[in-house]
């Protein structure tokens, strides 16, 4: 995969992707394209992660900036024998489940904004939307989703808070990251994002074009 400059709206890529990424990333976006074996994808971002730490890489968030789709995800499950997060098995979402994340920069500070995620199920589309704060030493991208709009057929159902979203709203950038919903992203790359979620679990997404 090339390398590309890195620009405000515009992600720095690494060297090389594994092949089962290359593969991946090549399925997600290319419907001709045949998809790698989840174990072998599920074990590339692990990879992924294990270089990223390594190589203490740091981004920014305006690398994360515009919309991607969520194409590769990996559950968890507690183990009972011994401590911590055992990833299950990975997944490529069906091309008929829509999930973008869309990333937005304010205009007062480069690491805060908003993140917009909409799930769109045949004719019934959900959106979430809600405050982001970036933390570049950790790659940690903490975010709330404070409001929901939701539509059948384009007609509107609700759009408003959720949750007390406004309380919420006010409160979000006096929190530490530990008290929030977070992303920790190790892969940065012009055609993908991968990250692992507060639960543990591993995700992968790919750039929607023109975004």
């Amino acid at each position: 995969m090339d390398n590309y400059k890195t620009s405000s709206n515009q992600l720095q890529t690494t060297p090389s992707i594994d092949p089962a990424l290359e593969q991946a990333i090549a399925f997600l976006t290319t419907p001709s394209a045949k998809p790698p074996a989840p174990e072998a994808v599920v074990e590339a971002l692990l990879q992924a992660e294990k270089t990223a730490k390594q190589s203490k890489v740091r981004h920014t968030y305006p690398q994360l900036l515009g919309t991607w789709r969520l194409g590769f995800i990996t559950g968890t499950k507690r183990s009972r024998k011994r401590a911590g997060v055992i990833l299950g098995a990975g997944r490529f979402l069906p091309s008929w489940v829509k999930i973008h994340l869309s990333y937005l920069q304010s205009e007062s500070n480069q690491e805060q904004g908003t993140v917009q995620n909409s799930v769109e199920l045949g004719l019934l589309k959900m959106v979430l939307t809600g405050p982001t704060q970036f933390w570049s030493k950790t790659n940690m991208l903490a975010f709330d989703f404070t409001r929901m709009r939701v539509s059948l057929s384009g007609l509107k159902l609700y759009d408003g808070y959720i949750r007390k979203g406004q309380e919420r709203e006010v409160r979000f950038y006096e929190q530490g990251v530990k008290e929030q919903a977070f992303f920790t992203y190790f892969l940065v790359e012009n055609l993908c994002l991968a990250a692992r979620g507060r639960g543990g679990g591993l995700a992968l997404w790919t750039r929607v074009k023109d975004s």
